[in-house]
């Protein structure tokens, strides 16, 4: 199998449109699902509630993190294929090294409820296997 060059420009659309189903997702969670919860935590920290300037950093994060995720799914193609399988492992490795990892140690800190650490896990899997195959489907060599 011949190894092409990634193509940079498929990345960053696809990187963007994972990016924007990350946000989605983002937004339902912390705006409705877990509102409550997280304003709890927060306050009983005696923690500021998010800003428009912490959300904003949230946003452009979420539209890095899709990039990244698809650069990963391009470099990962030769390997795995093109398709769904590929952009699941992709997805899958982008969430423990994203998600899962800063998640369980912010539970295991104690910094937020274990239960809401677990809605965000399962929440947070969806959210990024949903963006990788999303973001796959835009990308070609």
């Amino acid at each position: 199998m011949a190894m092409g060059k990634i193509n940079l420009g498929r990345v960053i659309l696809g990187g963007l449109l994972a990016g924007l189903v990350i946000n989605v997702f983002e937004a339902v969670l912390n705006l409705f699902v877990i509102a409550g919860p997280m304003e709890e935590s927060l306050r009983a920290r005696n923690l500021p509630p998010m800003n428009n300037s912490s959300i904003g950093m949230w946003i452009f994060l979420s539209f890095l993190l899709g990039i990244v995720l698809v650069w990963l799914y391009a470099a990962i193609r030769p390997r795995y294929g093109a398709g769904v399988g590929a952009a699941i492992m992709a997805g899958l490795a982008v969430f423990f090294l994203a998600n899962a990892y800063m998640t369980t140690g912010l539970a295991v800190m104690g910094y937020f409820p274990r239960n809401m650490m677990i809605i965000t896990l399962a929440w947070g899997l969806v959210e990024i296997l949903a963006a990788s195959v999303v973001g796959a489907w835009a990308y070609k060599e």
